[in-house]
């Protein structure tokens, strides 16, 4: 089989992931390429860039846990690629363990770990609450809103801010930086500088004024680098406060907006979600499983040609995981066991608590903040259908999708409901919701 054309096809059989047909149908446009491909189908990630999408549940698994045929490292494909590429903002190499591999990776997970892990769930449940009913407060006189930009994107800049310890006008240049790099655009490149300098001002200000945050933590944990114990230099932070940011705005804004987009417009699921029968837990679930917040993402570079499923992948091109695909694959089912996931084998139609999907991967490269960002997201839902529970979508406005290869959501969610005064708050005593640790 030709290499660079998974399925045996040539490269004018790919089709592109800003196709129209991915954009507004993904989950038909998937299945043609699985009935035609199978497991794995040549696509353009962008003009002129070739890969493969793996759309493969079972194939993913093997991938994501073969770091030694399929690493994380982009450098020599990087090198194939022009400068001027809208993908390099979000692909290129940066000194962080989302593009290393081996004992380097091991060392920037372990101090990313070491900063994430001593968030305070419970506490976050407060932060989460008392950010909800100010944004609220915001617009809930006023009949209308949209959930996106009013609610789900504050909400989770604010609360990442929080935990990162970044003052709010660092933070606005940090979420436009963040949002130009996503959509791989022409302006990737710029929104890739902004987001650096705004990072770099953040590491400063945190070596002058340390505090409890997650940006203190990285630059006072050790790490063992270059054969000598040491901290991480100015670049490495802002390398991982990159990748903290990259999951927790677009990734957590995009989880939000999915699961309620789910509640608005799916009559049976809706009513159950607002009747009682199921949670706001289970539809985060049930987004992560059927509408992924990225929906392509998880990307590998194999170090020579590597056959796999009876099909030979190139050196050094990019083998993109569709996470919606592998997590709707009819040969899985949501029914494998993997390693650190947690499974329900009876699980087939109603996947309510399964947590066997791909949204935060698995293997070496899993999300460390699958933890926060499911729980923020949880709590986001419960709040907003706690502050304004008779929320309807706004029929005067059409729904549109965001562009980019990798993500899967909506430009804006505007929504109508009864006019009320703002909302006091009552005096905290116990946060109402229990943390979920997965």
């Amino acid at each position: 089989m030709a290499h660079g054309a998974p399925g045996g096809g040539t490269d004018d059989d790919r089709v592109s992931l800003d196709d129209e047909k991915f954009i507004r149908d993904p989950h038909a446009a998937l299945e043609q390429l699985r009935g035609e491909y199978g497991t794995l189908a040549p696509i353009y990630l962008a003009p002129g860039i070739p890969a493969t999408l793996v759309l493969g549940y079972r194939t993913a698994v093997q991938i994501l846990f073969d770091p030694d045929h399929f690493p994380a490292d982009p450098r020599l494909w990087e090198a194939t690629v022009a400068a001027d590429c809208p993908l390099r903002p979000m692909l290129a190499w940066r000194p962080a363990a989302r593009f290393t591999d081996g004992p380097e990776h091991a060392e920037y997970r372990n101090v990313s770990r070491a900063a994430i892990d001593p968030v305070d769930l419970y506490a976050m449940h407060a932060t989460v609450e008392d950010l909800a009913t100010a944004l609220v407060n915001t617009w809930i006189e006023t009949g209308r809103a949209d959930l996106a930009s009013h609610y789900a994107l504050p909400l989770t800049f604010a609360v990442l801010n929080n935990l990162i310890g970044c003052p709010a006008d660092i933070g606005k240049r940090v979420t436009a930086g963040m949002a130009a790099r996503f959509n791989a655009t022409a302006s990737s490149e710029q929104g890739m500088n902004e987001l650096t300098d705004a990072l770099s001002e953040l590491v400063q200000l945190k070596r002058d004024q340390p505090g409890d945050d997650m940006t203190t933590r990285l630059i006072n944990h050790p790490i063992k680098l270059r054969d000598e114990i040491t901290k991480l230099r100015d670049d490495e932070i802002v390398a991982q406060l990159a990748s903290f940011y990259g999951a927790g705005i677009e990734a957590t804004r995009n989880l939000i907006v999915n699961a309620l987009h789910l509640m608005l417009t799916d009559d049976a699921f809706g009513g159950s979600v607002l009747g009682g029968n199921l949670s706001p837990r289970d539809a985060v679930d049930w987004v992560l499983f059927n509408n992924p917040p990225m929906a392509n993402f998880c990307i590998t570079y194999p170090r020579q040609p590597v056959l796999i499923d009876h099909t030979w992948l190139p050196a050094h091109q990019p083998v993109v995981i569709s996470i919606t695909a592998c997590n709707l694959d009819p040969h899985a089912c949501g029914q494998l066991t993997i390693p650190g996931l947690h499974n329900e084998p009876d699980a087939v139609v109603d996947r309510t608590g399964n947590r066997s999907h791909l949204a935060f991967g698995t293997g070496g490269h899993a999300c460390p903040a699958r933890d926060v960002a499911y729980q923020l997201a949880v709590d986001a839902l419960v709040y907003l259908l706690d502050l304004v529970p008779e929320i309807k979508l706004d029929p005067a406005e059409e729904l549109v999708p965001r562009p980019g290869p990798f993500q899967r959501a909506l430009e804006a969610l505007p929504v109508v409901f009864p006019k009320t005064k703002p909302i006091r708050v009552p005096p905290r005593t116990a946060p109402r919701i229990q943390p979920t640790r997965g």
